[in-house]
């Protein structure tokens, strides 16, 4: 209870504070918007065009939170916050199942509960979050099923909830706990006639949604739905999404720190003791999906989150071998890593501070220092307390982080959207189409206008612009336009926006 709660803490406050977040927020906000307003479920759209990119149980779910608590940020995020936040004590559960004594299960939690990743990605209107959820929970149930056979019918359930989520996801997940049971010894349990049921209890809603979908838009859905948007992931950068075979393994070392240092010796020590269920879990989970998702034509932050279950087992069994041992095992270079780390927070907090004249960004710099610099000094004492210190100084320092402007940094890539999705509310009927000579389409904008703002180039706005259109437009497009027949509606964010005439 006290884990849910402080996972509870960290996930919903201060959640609907900041704009939707451009791509996966405003996409999923506007889908179940439109949802909330035509009562039409099974056939999703985005402006009232067919929206063919995803399942729909996520989105259903925030249209179910609009029902009850009316369209907000908050009501947006709240589903995926509050099944991401359910997954810190399933991982609880998880240890408690395969280690042999709670100490590690509790590092492991505590690990994780303190990921900046998780929490981050967790707190957004994303299906990443909830993935982890439903995998955690099938792991559960799995585990559970080796003594107690009813419990594998959770495996199909939790599988099934994914798919219904994300799609062929399920397909690398559900690989690494058929992986898992084959090096385990474990096959057995999928002879079991209940196992099947849970698969088509699990399923049902799958097999249900997807033929509807097929017999509804036809090949336009397999195209979008199952090459576009998974298949051709797997080979090409889509939308320009690319990276070298080392972006997540960047990607954790830029994001996971400090418990990134502890993760070697929690891969060491599964390789060392790889008889044990522990071991096996660990390292085939998280060594095959880093190879899976790395491999990928297109890479994204969030396609790591499904990791950091597995990464905080590893982390967590690796603590509590160093406070077990007697303070006989305490290496060195971790404590000066962390010492490192402290300087590095210090001089990075000050400069950006300055750089940036965010008083919020030293606060949060000082926090970091003083839970680095102590727990440092601990491990450099052998001193057990330095686990202590980073845990309780790290979900300090992530409270003020996710309490401050700064846990969406995103936002500051591009204008302010509020303001600007006011100006064309007020100033354009509704179902309009607004063309904008804005660098890309922005999803938010959507959201929030209740309107298509669509991105066009210079030469494709002059052809529109022939046209009686409604345009969201810089100064300098819009003189490069020389448009003779328009009307000023408004301005904001170095925005006009105009109506043009035949």
């Amino acid at each position: 209870m006290f884990l849910l709660l402080s996972a509870f803490i960290l996930y919903l406050i201060g959640l609907g504070d900041l704009p939707l977040r451009d791509w996966d927020e405003g996409y999923y906000g506007t889908v179940a918007k439109d949802i909330y307003k035509s009562g039409n479920w099974l056939y999703m759209t985005y402006h009232n065009e067919p929206f063919l990119l995803k399942p729909p149980l996520i989105i259903w779910l925030i249209n179910m939170s609009y029902l009850i608590g009316g369209i907000s940020e908050f009501t947006t995020r709240f589903p995926c916050a509050f099944l991401t936040a359910c997954g810190v004590p399933l991982l609880y559960l998880i240890g408690r199942e395969i280690f042999p004594s709670r100490l590690p299960a509790i590092f492991s939690t505590l690990v994780y509960l303190t990921l900046l990743p998780m929490v981050r990605h967790g707190r957004l209107a994303m299906l990443d979050g909830p993935i982890n959820t439903f995998f955690l929970f099938s792991i559960f149930c799995l585990l559970k099923s080796f003594y107690q056979q009813f419990w594998i019918i959770g495996v199909g359930i939790g599988l099934g909830l994914i798919a219904f989520t994300k799609g062929i996801i399920v397909i690398a997940l559900g690989g690494i706990l058929g992986t898992f049971c084959v090096l385990n010894k474990s096959l057995r349990i999928f002879k079991n006639p209940v196992f099947l049921g849970g698969l088509i209890l699990g399923f049902f809603p799958v097999i249900l949604w997807y033929p509807l979908q097929i017999i509804e838009y036809g090949e336009k859905f397999i195209k979008v739905h199952f090459l576009q948007q998974n298949f051709d992931r797997l080979s090409t950068a889509v939308e320009g999404n690319q990276g070298s075979v080392w972006y997540y393994v960047i990607e954790l070392v830029k994001y996971s720190f400090p418990w990134l240092i502890f993760l070697p010796g929690g891969l060491t020590l599964a390789v060392k003791k790889y008889q044990q269920s522990w071991a096996k879990l660990v390292l085939v989970g998280f060594i095959l999906f880093v190879g899976i998702i790395s491999l990928m034509g297109t890479k994204l932050p969030w396609y790591i989150v499904p990791v950091y279950p597995f990464f905080s087992l590893a982390v967590g069994i690796y603590l509590a071998e160093i406070v077990q041992n007697n303070h006989q095992f305490y290496p060195k270079i971790l404590g000066i890593l962390l010492l490192i780390g402290s300087v590095a927070s210090l001089g990075g907090g000050v400069y950006f501070s300055i750089k940036t004249n965010d008083s919020q960004l030293l606060t949060l710099s000082i926090l970091i220092v003083i839970t680095f610099a102590l727990s440092s000094v601990n491990f450099l004492q052998n001193n057990c307390d330095f686990t202590f210190t980073l845990f309780i100084g790290l979900y300090l320092s992530l409270c003020t982080f996710i309490m401050s402007d700064l846990w969406i940094w995103e936002l500051n890539e591009s204008f302010p959207v509020k303001p600007v999705a006011a100006l064309i509310k007020e100033n354009t009927p509704p179902n309009t189409v607004v063309y904008t000579s804005y660098a890309y389409s922005r999803t938010s904008l959507d959201f929030y206008s209740d309107r298509q703002v669509i991105a066009q180039n210079l030469e494709d706005l002059k052809k529109s612009a022939a046209i009686s259109f409604y345009f969201l437009l810089d100064s300098l497009t819009l003189e490069k336009l020389n448009l003779n027949n328009y009307k000023i509606l408004g301005n904001t964010q170095n925005f006009t926006l105009i109506k043009t005439y035949k």
